[in-house]
């Protein structure tokens, strides 16, 4: 199929992208506080812009014929801003899942989360665990969030569980696979991503999904997560189907 979309309505046009819309989609949502300065508003209102925005692409992507959505949410180096906005962005959270719940539960989508929440407040994890066993069953679709993730720190978890198996004789040294290993991280029941996004112009993957965006493709854009939207999405799409996998080949 061509895809070289020259009108802005074929870029609209879902039907054409849902033909070649990647079935893992993995995007860095990068730009909240940018999008808030260039504005002259307080950070806290780029990241609640920033957390309207999910919905508006969970839809497309299910609309689209996406399986699979990861978003890098909040990573283990994020504990570092400062304390009034690392409690915006948990407030923001909690009030995401208290909204969503019966939203994915009736659209069929599956909540799931990778990294350690274990970081978090208690009541913050309870309903966190809440969401997932609420939406366990859902079939249609599945929105991942990375809470607290960073891909070293899930590498290394897993390596030590790896290690501990090993010192128990639950798996033996040949054992150790790359798909063994793909089994210990957070992401073991999905497959690896097809096509990772970065917003806000930055051309880095910053610790996130390290093992799994191996051979991803890698789109970029300046604009900023809040301004991201349908037609930035299927630009991106379209660029990830015209280029040639070849994993190595």
């Amino acid at each position: 199929m061509q895809t070289n979309f020259e009108t802005l309505e074929e870029v609209l046009d879902t039907k054409v992208v849902s033909s070649i819309f990647p079935e893992h989609l993995a995007i860095i949502m990068d730009g909240n506080r940018r999008w808030a300065k260039k504005k002259g508003l307080p950070v806290a209102v780029g990241h609640a812009k920033g957390a309207e925005k999910i919905d508006a692409i969970v839809e497309i992507c299910q609309q689209s014929g996406g399986k699979i959505l990861t978003l890098f949410a909040f990573s283990t180096e994020n504990w570092s801003r400062s304390k009034v906005e690392i409690t915006s962005l948990m407030g923001l959270l909690l009030a995401f899942l208290r909204r969503k719940k019966t939203l994915m539960q009736n659209r069929g989508i599956r909540f799931s989360v990778i990294g350690d929440i274990e970081g978090f407040h208690p009541f913050l994890k309870n309903k966190i665990l809440e969401v997932v066993e609420a939406t366990k069953e859902c079939k249609d679709f599945e929105l991942v969030l990375a809470l607290n993730y960073g891909a070293r720190d899930e590498i290394k978890r897993a390596f030590l569980k790896i290690f501990g198996d090993l010192q128990s004789d639950k798996i033996k040294k040949e054992d150790v696979t790359e798909k063994l290993i793909s089994s210990y991280l957070d992401t073991f029941r999905w497959k690896d991503p097809d096509l990772v996004i970065r917003t806000s112009g930055e051309k880095r993957l910053s610790n996130f999904l390290l093992w799994q965006l191996s051979y991803a493709e890698v789109h970029t854009t300046d604009v900023l997560w809040p301004d991201f939207g349908k037609k930035e999405l299927f630009f991106a799409v379209d660029e990830y189907y015209k280029r040639q996998r070849r994993f190595g080949e």
